[in-house]
Parts: structure tokens; C-alpha cells; sequence
């Protein structure tokens, strides 16, 4: 069973080998693109490295609907090789790379047509699931079926009953955006790639026009590397201009963003089995299930502001309230909203104003000799993206590389999952955890929650749930910083866990205590531990109080209140 270990040491030892000698393949950001990138180069036996200049996924890819799917509207767009390649990629997920992290959703679309909307929809459902079997990679879902408005009413009663005349139901599949990029990141690591967070490109390395490497910069320790790279991938998401600036190149191809915004109410404010797929005028709008929660969005507007720090305003809130309401017969209110979070998807820029209507579909370049270009796209389609950069990475390297592989390697916690939940039970009884807590663990980590669990064996408090964010166990924070890269107590709140979105106080009163236990294996002292809490406080408070800000200008001044990083 593959491991791999991103604790400060590896860090340390990571960004001192990749300035030591050249490297085959240099990719810079660790989104879910990147750390694909990293994946798929280093499964073909080239010599590479990770750099990310704040946390794994801490930009688009851990503010995502958390979905993987075909994406049933664009086939009303006609956009068949997009819908096919993607239900092939979440069949594989499902099914061979990442069973422990991707799971089955079921989704109820309300009709509110008699006749022609059954058969429209309906045709449009019969497909996706038809073009899930083709490709052999639907047996993990079951097919969609025909509700008439009774029955839909009994899988959802928090539907009022003029919202629909009858339903559909269909299946997609769900993940924790921000886990499955830690869980890449760990597998490429574990096949042999150096990894670093905290760790900006500054600028690239040139001999002549050719990009022959990158200056990194150690956020955390102060240095600077220079990292020599035979090719270099900008994998930087939304920006991806401001990268290839670096360059003197805009290139070939320019990436707009599009903000989406998400709520969060408590599992009991909407009385359901089944999440909910509803049409908006401008795009579609999820319920979807999260544990003990729903995720309910999102927008889709242009944004050109702050592009680390999206802020929702409180027009967007009001937007995505309004929407879900039409169709619930007891409406939310701003009361019942836990969580927000907004990210910013990269789009590639086409003739149409509407960020709605901008291409989904990924593009590789080759602006400069050296220097590869990915960009686009959608998170389920990460591996082909990944794929298709390193293809275009290897025609500038010179010499015979193996094909892509990725589709044959499942990521750690994969292996041995089936068998050990077959077997929560007796780990259960072993362990002493209640079987419920088990299945947590297992369905973030896979196999490696025996790591966890070996760490509650040694301290028996770590067995304990975390106060004020009792879903998550001490151990699960204690690992974030020795085994995952967390580095701050924001990247333990916001991505190894989701406790800033999954408590109405935003995690601030679990913060100290999460401080606490990464100051043990971050070598943390009182001091330090007082700059993360008050960091992470004044983060909190700098959203909320963006959330409150009628639109995008004066929700980003509010929001680029709080200091991106805790000050040394």
C-alpha cells in the first residue's frame, strides 16, 4: 500500500532536491489541473516537481459545487464529446481511481410542464445515462427514473406542491473537491514527484527565448530557489494570465473568471432524500447533499476583481435565496445559512459577454520553447487535461516517454478500501470509535485512515471529536499538518476539513484547540499559535462582513480586510 508523508520536513527536503538538479517536468499551481499534471508526469517515469504558492487547492479547486459529473446541460448544448468524456472520467473515479473519495448523488428535477417537458427532459436524461453504458463506465449508478408529482413529493417534501407537475431522478456522483487535490498530490509524491506549498514562482528562467526553469520563492522560510526544469507547465487556473505575464507573453489563448457562490444550511432546513437540480434564467441551480448539510448555488458572474480572495456579496446571497425558495414550501432565510464560499472558474474567453455561455472545453499551448500551457476546463475532466499537457510537454523533451498511464493508477487510500469497510466493524470494536466515526474516516482517507488511526493509538485523546466541530476527530487535525502540508490553521479549517463552512461560527470557536494540536508537530509556540487564531478570526470577520456588502466592489474592499498570510 503507496504512502507518502507532507509533513515540514519533506517540505523542506522537497524544495532543496528540486533546486539540486534539473528536472524533466517543473508544474506550477497545485490545483486539481496541476497536481493531475504532476501525477500523470511522474507515472511516466519523468523526474518532477509541484509548486503551489499557498495551499493545495486553495484557489477554484476547493470552492467547487463539489460534483463530479457528465454535465447534463451541455447536452442541450449539443456539446456531446465534452458530456462523453466526462462520464467516462467520473465512471473511472467511481469505480477504479478513487471509490474512498467520489461517491454516488442522487438528483430530483422537478418538472413544470405537463407533456412536452417530460418527454424533453426525459430524452435528454435517457441519453446521459445511455451514454454513461456505453462507455462502460455507468455500472456504479443506477438509471434515472420517471416521478409522478405524489411520489416526488414523498422523496422530497420540502418541494411545494405547485413547484411541479412530476419529476425526474438521475444519478451523478460527489467529492470533497479540496481532499481529492491533497489525495493527488500525496499519490504523485508517493510515485517519486517533490512537492512544495508556501512555495511562488517569482518569475522564469530563460536562455534566450527558451524557459529553461522558475524562481521559487519559500513563502514560509524566506529563500529563494532557482528550480531548473527541462519543460515547465503553468497549471494556474484564473492565473493564468498574470503567469504567462512573467513571460512576456499573454498568449495564445485569455482566461476569464466566472464567480460562483455557494450556501450552506443544516441538513434539517430542507426535507429531502434527494438532492435537487432546479433551472435558474441564466444556468441551473444545485441542492446538493453534504453530510449533515446541503450546498446550495450557484451564480455564474463575470469577475475581475481580487482573484485569491472571491467575496460573495449580499446580492449573491439574496440571488441564490430567491431561487431556491420558488420551489421550497418553507422558504431559508439568511438565518439558516451556516456557511458561503465563492470561487472562481476559468474560462476560456470566446465572443459571447455572458460567462454563462464561455467555453468549459480545456486548451494546451506551447507559447515559448520550454513552457507549457493548460488551461479551462472542468474538475471532473482534470486527468485528460493533465494527459494532454504532459503530451505537450513530451514533444519538447528529447527523447522516447511512455504513454499516459493515470487511467490505471488509483490514488492512495483506493487500494485495500472496499476490504477495510467491509471490515469497519471490527475496526470499530478494535479501535474503540464508534462504527459511524470508522466510516468517516474511511470515506476521507481510504486505506490511510489506519495512519489516523495509528495516531490515536498512541494519544487516545486524539479518539476525541474536535469541540464545537464534533464531525471531525483531534487525530484527523494532527494529520492535516503531518501527512497533508497544512501549514496554517486556515488550511486545517477551510480545506483539510470544511469546519469554516460547516459551523455557523465559522470554525472560531474550534480554532484554538485546532491551533493547539498543529502546534505540535509544526513546532509552534504560544506566540504563533496567537497569530493563526487572531489570523484566522480576522478572516472570518472580513467575510462576513463582505457578505453583508450590497455588490461585488465593496464586498472585495471588505473582504481584502483580513491579511492573505500570518505574519512572521
Amino acid at each position: 500500500m503507496r504512502t507518502a508523508t507532507l509533513g515540514p520536513a519533506q517540505r523542506a527536503e522537497s524544495l532543496a532536491a528540486m533546486a539540486e538538479r534539473e528536472l524533466d517536468v517543473l508544474v506550477v499551481g497545485a490545483g486539481v489541473v496541476g497536481a493531475g499534471t504532476a501525477l500523470d508526469a511522474v507515472t511516466r517515469g519523468l523526474s518532477t516537481g509541484l509548486v503551489e504558492a499557498r495551499d493545495w487547492a486553495s484557489g477554484t479547486s476547493s470552492r467547487s459545487s463539489k460534483l463530479i459529473h457528465g454535465g447534463l446541460r451541455y447536452l442541450e448544448m449539443l456539446d456531446f464529446a465534452l458530456v462523453r468524456e466526462a462520464l467516462k472520467e467520473r465512471g473511472l473515479l467511481l469505480e477504479r481511481l478513487a471509490p474512498h473519495l467520489v461517491k454516488p448523488v442522487p438528483f430530483l428535477y422537478p418538472l413544470q410542464h405537463k407533456g412536452w417537458e417530460r418527454l424533453y427532459a426525459g430524452s435528454g436524461v435517457a441519453l446521459y445515462d445511455a451514454m454513461s453504458m456505453a462507455r462502460g463506465h455507468g455500472r456504479g449508478l443506477p438509471i434515472h427514473r420517471h416521478l409522478t408529482r405524489s411520489h416526488a413529493l414523498r422523496v422530497a417534501p420540502a418541494l411545494r406542491k405547485d413547484a411541479l407537475v412530476g419529476a425526474l431522478q438521475y444519478y451523478d456522483a460527489q467529492m470533497d473537491d479540496a481532499r481529492f487535490v491533497a489525495t493527488l498530490v500525496r499519490t504523485a509524491v508517493a510515485y517519486g514527484a517533490k512537492a512544495a506549498n508556501r512555495a511562488r514562482v517569482t518569475g522564469f528562467l530563460r536562455e534566450g527565448e527558451r524557459v529553461v526553469g522558475a524562481r521559487v520563492q519559500d513563502v514560509e522560510g524566506g529563500g529563494e530557489y532557482e528550480v531548473r526544469a527541462r519543460q515547465v507547465v503553468n497549471a494556474t487556473g484564473v492565473w493564468t494570465d498574470d503567469t504567462q505575464a512573467m513571460v512576456g507573453e499573454r498568449g495564445q489563448f485569455h482566461v476569464r473568471a466566472s464567480k460562483g457562490v455557494h450556501l450552506v444550511v443544516p441538513r434539517d432546513r430542507i426535507s429531502s432524500g434527494t438532492g435537487l437540480i432546479l433551472r435558474t434564467e441564466k444556468s441551473v441551480l444545485f441542492v446538493i447533499p453534504w453530510g449533515r448539510h446541503w450546498i446550495v448555488g450557484t451564480t455564474d458572474t463575470d469577475w475581475d476583481l481580487d482573484k485569491a480572495h472571491p467575496a460573495a456579496s449580499s446580492a449573491d446571497i439574496d440571488y441564490v435565496l430567491e431561487h431556491v425558495n420558488s420551489v421550497l414550501r418553507v422558504p431559508l432565510t439568511r438565518d439558516d445559512v451556516e456557511g458561503v464560499y465563492a470561487g472562481l472558474r476559468p474560462l476560456l474567453a470566446g465572443e459571447s459577454d455572458a460567462t454563462s455561455k464561455l467555453s468549459r472545453e480545456h486548451t494546451v499551448a506551447h507559447p515559448v520553447p520550454g513552457l507549457v500551457v493548460v488551461a479551462g476546463g472542468k474538475y471532473t475532466t482534470y486527468r485528460v487535461m493533465a494527459k494532454d499537457a504532459v503530451d505537450e510537454a513530451v514533444r519538447g523533451l528529447d527523447q522516447r516517454v511512455a504513454d499516459c498511464v493515470t487511467e490505471d493508477v488509483p490514488l492512495i487510500g483506493a487500494e485495500g478500501y472496499r476490504a477495510l469497510w467491509n471490515a469497519r466493524a471490527r475496526i470499530a470494536a478494535r479501535t474503540g470509535l464508534h462504527v459511524v466515526r470508522v466510516e468517516h474516516l474511511l470515506n476521507r482517507f481510504g486505506a490511510m485512515a489506519e495512519e489516523v488511526l495509528d495516531l490515536v493509538a498512541e494519544d487516545p485523546s486524539l479518539g476525541e471529536p474536535l469541540q464545537f466541530a464534533d464531525d471531525y476527530l483531534r487525530a484527523e487535525i494532527v494529520y492535516a499538518a503531518s501527512h497533508e502540508g497544512a501549514r496554517h490553521l486556515d488550511d486545517v479549517l477551510t480545506r483539510r476539513t470544511r469546519i469554516s463552512i460547516e459551523t455557523f461560527d465559522r470554525g472560531t470557536r474550534s480554532a484554538r484547540e485546532a491551533a493547539e494540536l498543529m502546534a505540535s508537530v509544526l513546532g509552534w509556540d504560544k506566540d504563533h499559535i496567537e497569530r493563526e487564531v487572531q489570523h484566522y478570526e480576522k478572516r472570518v470577520e472580513a467575510e462576513r462582513e463582505s457578505q453583508r456588502q450590497p455588490d461585488d466592489l465593496t464586498a472585495d474592499a471588505a473582504r481584502l480586510g483580513a491579511p492573505d498570510i500570518v505574519p512572521l
